[in-house]
């Protein structure tokens, strides 16, 4: 569909087929976190440093609506829960394809937990905003985690190459999984998965150094992006970070190549 393979080049690197996205949909899930409270600044951050995308939820799209400099490409989030709710991790849609059109949308998200009583809705919802956004033409990327009451460890890679698996056969376009640990276990998860996949950044990490080897597994492994969160907007130069990432993931440096720019920091 060409309406989709136009909107999937202005989130991915057309000539590398990679991607940095910058999700900061968190203000639903718990509220206007540090990184978050301008959002103006953070995607201004994001854009400078290189990012493809950013991901947000419909109502913060005007106040984060770039007006100058470097483009960047606007995924809405269309799930949400929040912290204070009895299941966190039961997520409802609370937007629809055509809004996140109506507003520009490149490409649009939803939120995927497995292994919790909500699981049947969630996974009903990311099929039908699959044959929505298909024939809409706009791409989905769909999130998912295992994380629930049958979930014993979250990052197990049996349960990660499941999670990936699962976007790819319901008709994501691009899927966002927890990195496994290693290099070995996530080359499965890709191989297995049929789609592009991308990693998540997870809780904030306190060492640069140990995020970007992560980075550097990640895409050694067959990864096609990241989509980083916290540890790039509560980075103390989000945009430094940023650029760190882009020399491994579409240039290939190492790890040790690139940290120069962030020891001065």
């Amino acid at each position: 569909m060409i309406g989709k393979e136009i909107r999937l080049e202005r989130i991915m690197d057309r000539e590398k087929q990679k991607t940095i996205i910058v999700p900061m949909d968190h203000g639903v899930s718990v509220g206007p976190v540090t990184g978050l409270t301008d959002m103006a600044h953070a995607v201004h951050e994001a854009a400078i440093g290189g990012a493809n995308a950013v991901v947000m939820h419909k109502g913060l799209v005007k106040s984060g609506h770039r007006r100058g400099g470097p483009d960047l490409g606007l995924i809405v989030h269309l799930s949400g829960s929040t912290s204070l709710a009895p299941d966190p991790y039961a997520k409802t849609l609370v937007c629809t394809v055509e809004e996140a059109i109506k507003l520009g949308a490149d490409a649009v998200s939803v939120h995927v937990n497995l292994g919790n009583n909500a699981e049947k809705d969630m996974l009903t919802d990311l099929s039908n905003v699959a044959r929505i956004s298909n024939e809409w033409g706009i791409p989905l990327l769909a999130m998912i985690y295992p994380r629930g009451e049958r979930i014993k460890n979250e990052y197990d890679p049996e349960f990660i190459k499941h999670a990936a698996r699962i976007g790819a056969e319901l008709g994501a376009d691009l899927v966002k999984v927890p990195y496994t640990g290693s290099p070995e276990t996530f080359a499965k998860v890709v191989e297995g998965c049929g789609v592009p996949v991308v990693i998540a950044g997870g809780p904030k990490m306190d060492s640069d150094f140990d995020l970007l080897t992560m980075v550097k597994e990640a895409m050694e492994a067959g990864a096609t992006g990241l989509s980083i969160g916290r540890n790039v907007f509560q980075h103390r130069s989000p945009s430094t970070m940023l650029k760190a990432m882009g020399k491994i993931v579409f240039d290939g440096l190492e790890v040790e190549e690139v940290m120069g720019s962030l020891n001065g920091l």
